[in-house]
This record gives structure tokens, sequence and C-alpha cells, in this order.
């Protein structure tokens, strides 16, 4: 499931990220990277000690209802702050499984926040490797992608402009894919039932229907 989210971040956060890190230092993207990904990874992150800005873009994810129905998340991890100038790109590969030193975190969900809108930047698209073939993500600044961290992916080249993107991974509650699928869009029927008929007994059966699989199915 590939999931958009409008405005994550507004205008007046968008602007504060963007004068914070204008001249700021950053550094070889592939530091970050696992063995294999390393090897097709040009881009840039914004260096540790710098300034930061990662739990503003933090903090708007985990206040976002729509990421929080789309994800269930559990964990989230610190986002990085990833810059593409012309010629860079982030070839084919996989997010790493476990993530962190120590006590380590399952990647479920990987989540790209737009900080640059798609007139900022030629080339630069998302691409998700899906079964229904690969689909290109563009989005205006302030607004996010969410989709499994189990799909092949890859950022086309950039061929003009300077795209900059936060990236993040969340463990969620329901690590299968299909499982948060089939209780996102249960969700919305709920929603749309608790608003439009809150006393139907389709409003009840929805909810005791999404408490229970949630309760079958989540890790906590």
């Amino acid at each position: 499931m590939i999931v958009t989210i409008a405005d994550v971040l507004d205008l007046t956060e968008i602007r504060e990220i963007s004068r914070k890190i204008e001249d700021a230092d950053f550094v070889d993207g592939a530091s970050t990277a696992g063995a294999r990904a390393r090897r097709v990874k040009k881009n840039e992150q914004l260096a540790t000690g710098e300034t930061d800005v990662r739990p503003v873009v933090l903090q708007a994810l985990l206040r976002h209802g729509e990421f929080k129905r789309a994800a269930l998340p559990k964990k989230v991890r610190t986002p990085l702050i990833s810059r593409y100038n012309a010629g860079m790109e982030y070839g084919l590969h996989v997010d790493n499984a476990l993530m962190g030193s120590g006590q380590l975190e399952r990647a479920d969900v990987s989540v790209t926040v737009f900080l640059t809108g798609p007139d900022a930047y030629e080339g630069g698209e998302l691409e998700i490797q899906s079964p229904f073939g690969p689909q290109s993500v563009k989005l205006p600044a302030g607004a996010a992608v969410l989709y499994p961290s189990s799909c092949l992916h890859r950022v086309c080249p950039v061929l003009s402009g300077e795209r900059l993107a936060a990236v993040t991974w969340a463990q969620s509650l329901v690590r299968d894919a299909a499982k948060r699928e089939i209780l996102y869009e249960l969700d919305s029927v709920r929603s749309y039932l608790h608003q439009h008929a809150p006393d139907s007994r389709e409003a009840n059966l929805a909810d005791k229907n999404y408490s229970n699989l949630l309760r079958m199915w989540a890790e906590t």
C-alpha cells in the first residue's frame, strides 16, 4: 500500500527548515546505507551535529492522524535530511530490515517527506516497485509518501536543481503490509460511518471488527 499525505509540514515549518539548513554541512549519504545500497547511493545528508531540524519533521508526522492510521507506528526513527543536486540519484535498493545500534528496530514502513516542491528540480522522482509496476511519486513541499519497507525503490537521477527530503522508517504495531492495508481501509469505513451514521448497527460492527482485528494482529 502506497499512501500520500498532504501538508504534513506547513509553510512556516518548511521555510524554517530551509533557512536553517541553507548553509549547513552535508556529508556523503553512503555512510548510512547498507552494504549493497551503498553501491548505488549518490546523495548527501545533513551532518550529525549540524542545525537539527529533524525533530520538527518527526513531531509533524507523529501528530498527523493520517500517518498514524496508515503506519500504526510503534516506533519512528529520527529522520535523515537528504540532498540531491544535479547528477545525484539513489539506485534501486531495499531498505534494511533492522535499523539502529544496540536495541534494533524493524523497518516496516518507509517514509519520505518532501522539503522542496516539484518545480525546484527536474527528475528526482521516487520510484516504488509494486505488483502493478513502477509507481512514480513527486509531491509538493510538506507532503509525505508512505510505502512498505520491503519494496524495491529508487530516487531517479536529478537532472537540474536541488531535491531536499526527510526520510525515516517506522516499526509498525502490525508488521504485515497486507494486514495494515485492511485495517487502513476498514478504519476509513469506520470513520465515515461514525460521521454519517454514528448510531447505526453498521457503525458498531465496523468499530467492533476494526478493534478485534487490531487486537488479533498487533504486536506491542
